[in-house]
């Protein structure tokens, strides 16, 4: 092969293209009657995995999970920026993501987190219509080639356990 090494391996995963060649054909998400991140009042909490409402956010875990307990904050209007979050959302964004840490830490050990936001779809949003920040917790070991090699995720709890320890932890600093 030509070029210059550059003292990395390579592994190489060209399994993840269909995901990229595709992403841009989902349908746009036009409004919240489509919306899977648009929970009412109204709406069960455990059906929708809401572990947690505040006043103008809430908090969901991931349905599809990168570990036992990721979380997403989201603000209840369906906005899909950042910057289109009016001042009120983005603080109480900030305080439920440290929260979120703070009840994963106590419930399980949490050793790290990976938080964070993906704008619009090239930023890796599978939901680009409406804001939501991830808290990741992460222990030590906790990744491995199972992803990649076995195109599997191991995630060691089902979400209705997740749930109802998130949801009763969270309940229980009140």
């Amino acid at each position: 092969m030509g070029g210059v090494p550059d003292g990395f391996d390579r592994l190489w995963t060209p399994h993840r293209m269909a995901y990229i060649t595709h992403s841009s054909g989902r349908a746009r998400i036009e409004g919240e009657n489509d919306c899977p991140l648009c929970k009412k009042v109204s709406d069960d909490d455990r059906e929708h995995l809401v572990v947690h409402r505040g006043e103008t956010c809430y908090v969901v875990l991931n349905l599809f999970p990168y570990n036992p307990g990721h979380l997403m904050i989201c603000p209840y209007r369906h906005i899909g920026w950042y910057t289109e979050a009016t001042p009120e959302e983005r603080a109480e964004i900030a305080e439920l993501t440290a929260e979120a840490m703070e009840v994963l830490q106590a419930l399980s050990g949490t050793q790290g987190f990976n938080v964070g936001m993906n704008q619009g779809v090239p930023g890796g949003a599978g939901i680009s219509e409406h804001l939501h920040q991830h808290v990741v917790p992460r222990w030590t070991g906790d990744a491995n080639f199972l992803p990649i090699i076995g195109r599997t995720k191991a995630v060691p709890e089902l979400l209705d356990d997740t749930w109802q320890r998130v949801s009763e932890a969270w309940a229980a600093r009140r």
